[in-house]
């Protein structure tokens, strides 16, 4: 299986941030001034603050979401949303590298229909070089933890996507799982193992923690030795897991496997520390047609909503929030640094894993 190449594609659309000096001329005046409307409200900081947001959110009535969220996970964020405020809420969901693709390519035609992203922090991080993202003053900034935040503010991170492995109970005993990624190697695990095509940013993290020249060997032998199916799609790969068909998985999303195995799915996860985690985050379009209610719903994520992802098996950045999978021993992968070496480890990736699928 070969992987698809909209991902990559997407990401260079934002490299030397091209589209910058195109997008401000082909703006037209009513959108400038809808940007700067976007900046003052949500940079307002005043005591009635919250009361200001309601007011213009309700007179707005509706907000428009590009995510890539499960869409029955976003949904119950969105409803409770809905309920608590009575602004209508419209999705459109799609993989993360298509959320990218679409908001680059409305604001360099200088269509501006959505409100707020939710998606993979390396996309959203592209989305601020482009300069789509509006920055926002929100209170609860404060109860986030370190990794949520970045210098810019472009974007904060709502959530942690972190990498496990999850292996079929009725083809894998506990007492064989892999202790180290050298255990790998092992011929027992040869047809056994399976991977998602593009993750690219687990491997940077997993081989930089071994160290480069090491990590690289070790993962050239270990799919030469024992193969490896590739397949696009995290909650795809997990469900594969749960029927049996992908013994073990050395990379799903610990929320999905969780999800799969309260239903009663014969599988379990866990990691070989250090886990890596991907920060999943929110963030304004700078020329959001309804800004109150975008900047609303962005205070919603870092609140309200912190709670109801734990429900959900996701694991929350907020300090507020109590729950012991973010206090696992965590690499935490560096959306800037995927951006600038993407070229390096998506080659990596492909060389290593896809071309080698089996």
């Amino acid at each position: 299986m070969k992987t698809h190449p909209l991902r990559r594609v997407a990401l260079r659309l934002t490299l030397g941030c091209l589209a910058v000096s195109a997008l401000s001329a082909a703006a037209p005046t009513a959108a400038l001034a809808q940007g700067k409307g976007s900046a003052d409200i949500a940079g307002y900081t005043g005591p009635d603050r919250e009361k200001r947001l309601i007011e213009g959110a309700k007179k707005e009535g509706t907000l428009m979401i590009y995510t890539s969220a499960p869409i029955d996970d976003m949904t119950v964020l969105t409803s409770a949303f809905e309920k608590k405020y009575g602004i209508k809420v419209k999705l459109w969901r799609a993989g993360s590298e298509k959320v990218l693709q679409r908001a680059v390519t409305e604001a360099r035609a200088g269509r501006y229909d959505v409100d707020v992203f939710e998606t993979n922090g390396p996309e959203m991080e592209a989305m601020q070089r482009e300069r789509i993202l509006q920055p926002v003053k929100s209170p609860y900034l404060k109860d986030l933890i370190p990794q949520a935040m970045f210098p810019h503010g472009g974007w904060v991170s709502t959530r942690l996507n972190i990498f496990v492995m999850a292996y079929n109970t009725g083809r894998i005993r506990k007492d064989e799982l892999p202790k180290t990624y050298a255990d790998l190697l092992d011929p027992k695990w040869k047809g056994k193992l399976g991977i998602e095509a593009e993750d690219a940013d687990w491997f940077a993290g997993v081989v930089n923690e071994l160290g480069e020249e090491k990590g690289v060997k070790l993962f050239r032998d270990v799919v030469a030795k024992n193969g490896i199916s590739v397949r696009k799609g995290h909650t795809l790969l997990t469900n594969l897991v749960a029927s049996g068909e992908i013994p073990l998985a050395m990379t799903v999303y610990n929320y999905k496997a969780e999800q799969l195995k309260q239903k009663g799915a014969p599988m379990e996860w866990f990691y070989i520390a250090p886990a890596i985690a991907r920060p999943n985050g929110v963030g304004v379009a700078k020329h959001s047609p309804n800004p109150h209610a975008a900047v609303l719903f962005f205070d919603f994520m870092l609140s309200d909503a912190q709670k109801m992802l734990l429900e959900r098996d996701f694991v929350p950045t907020s300090t507020k929030v109590d729950t012991h999978l973010n206090k696992l021993p965590l690499k935490f992968v560096d959306p800037k640094v995927i951006l600038d070496e993407n070229q390096k480890w998506t080659g990596l990736y492909d060389e290593i894993f896809t071309k080698q699928s089996k």
